[in-house]
């Protein structure tokens, strides 16, 4: 698993012409750190920085508030046909994501949002999968707690943000860490929706650097080391938390 990572490391610090030699060599003859000072150069990369932190602090805090709405609803809440629905919900995950594209880009584009921040936060502000997994984890908490807090007076929202929510903290971190991973790394949405370099994502901004005759491959690894630094950190960070919240939800890997 590190390899890939090694390797990028060592390309970003390679010439072009060492990075397509044949054979390949795996120690730079040159380190070459002018590879990151290139990128500065060649892309408005910490404006697209800014935009891939902007879009996943959008999408995580949107994610985390509907997700864990919708999952006490489903795991807590009684009401008429809840079982077929969520069933019906689940079949949202069977739909691939591209046959979603050109309704959502038609939609933003009537809202005039084309370039925009909120373009790309939108369509990316639920996540079905998140529900299921906190759905999961709200069914692992007793009922007893339901029925203590009915009893000193609380209705079913008091009783889900004062009880069950802050319980819910390893189920919540694990949504947030996996909904900072897919927006970080996510390509294809923000490359379609926003075409000026100023408002792209760091995927999409570095992914404009592979040209159709040569491609920079000592480039766009500096740039890539430097857009992965920030997801190592968070998930070192976090990594317990991730790791229990999956336990205790019953999904594991």
């Amino acid at each position: 698993m590190v390899v890939p990572f090694v390797w990028q490391l060592l390309t970003s610090l390679k010439t072009y012409t060492e990075s397509i030699r044949v054979p390949l060599t795996i120690l730079p003859e040159l380190w070459d750190f002018a590879n990151y000072a290139e990128v500065f150069e060649i892309l408005p990369f910490g404006q697209m920085f800014l935009n891939t932190v902007l879009m996943t602090l959008g999408r995580t805090v949107a994610q985390l508030a509907f997700c864990a709405m919708a999952a006490y609803a489903f795991a807590r809440l009684t009401f008429p046909g809840r079982d077929v629905l969520f069933i019906v919900f689940l079949s949202v995950l069977m739909v691939p994501v591209e046959l979603l594209l050109l309704p959502q880009y038609q939609i933003m584009a009537s809202l005039g949002w084309l370039n925009t921040i909120q373009a790309l936060i939108a369509p990316g502000m639920f996540n079905v999968f998140g529900t299921f997994l906190l759905r999961q984890y709200f069914l692992t908490l007793p009922r007893a707690l339901d029925e203590a807090a009915e009893l000193d007076g609380c209705n079913p929202g008091q009783v889900f943000w004062h009880v069950l929510l802050p319980l819910a903290r390893p189920g919540l971190v694990t949504v947030a860490v996996l909904a900072v991973l897919y927006s970080w790394n996510e390509l294809m949405w923000p490359l379609i929706v926003n075409t000026r370099q100023s408002s792209m994502t760091l995927t999409a901004g570095l992914a404009t650097l592979q040209g159709d005759q040569i491609t920079d491959y000592p480039v766009i690894m500096a740039g890539s080391v430097m857009a992965t630094i920030p997801l190592l950190i968070l998930f070192m960070v976090l990594q317990k938390q991730v790791i229990s919240g999956f336990a205790s939800s019953g999904i594991k890997g």
